[in-house]
């Protein structure tokens, strides 16, 4: 597995978290809720769906994340992080790229259709921000050190980093499939 310096891995994750609060703010924030509540033309989910799923993995991982760094010693000099096998793969399964496979989400993960729209988008901007934050707490911290359960089974933990590093991608591929509802749709041009 590659190894990153921390400050470089940091940094390229907070423009990615940065651009993900934009497009959030951007596109979806000042819809009509009957627009961020249409099912998708192809049966899949809405926009606030698409959401709210990512809404239930931040509810889960930033307590544990922010718990986690609690009490944590600040490091001087260059810190690096080296992804493991296991955290390498399901970040790759979870980046967006062309034609992606379709995955069932895990049932504590599955969003239902009957949402507050307009809150579901207020608490993925928000949790969006609370992200920056962790990341920016992680910078001086060993990403390597800190072990994290994934949401599906207490039994997995994984590198800090490849949490970060996992939760950014997914966020992503949601995004990507709420911007795509919303140009099918409505034909508003949005950029993958």
């Amino acid at each position: 597995m590659k190894s990153i310096e921390n400050q470089l891995l940091v940094s390229h994750l907070e423009d990615r978290v940065e651009l993900h609060l934009k497009e959030s703010i951007s596109l979806f924030q000042n819809l009509h809720e009957s627009v961020l509540l249409k099912p998708s033309i192809n049966g899949g989910w809405s926009i606030a769906q698409c959401l709210e799923h990512l809404n239930t993995y931040s509810r889960y991982y930033l307590p544990v994340i922010k718990k986690a760094l609690i009490n944590q010693p600040q490091q001087e000099g260059s810190l690096v992080f080296k992804s493991s096998y296991l955290g390498a793969y399901f970040t790759q399964l979870m980046e967006p790229k062309e034609n992606m496979k379709k995955m069932k989400a895990a049932k504590n993960h599955s969003p239902i259709t009957n949402l507050d729209a307009y809150a579901v988008v207020a608490e993925f901007i928000e949790h969006q921000e609370e992200l920056l934050n962790l990341l920016k707490q992680s910078v001086a911290i060993d990403m390597n050190a800190i072990r994290i359960p994934i949401s599906i089974t207490k039994w997995i933990r994984l590198k800090l980093g490849d949490v970060f590093q996992f939760l950014i991608a997914h966020n992503q591929r949601h995004i990507v499939q709420a911007k795509r509802n919303l140009y099918i749709s409505y034909n508003v041009p949005v950029e993958d």
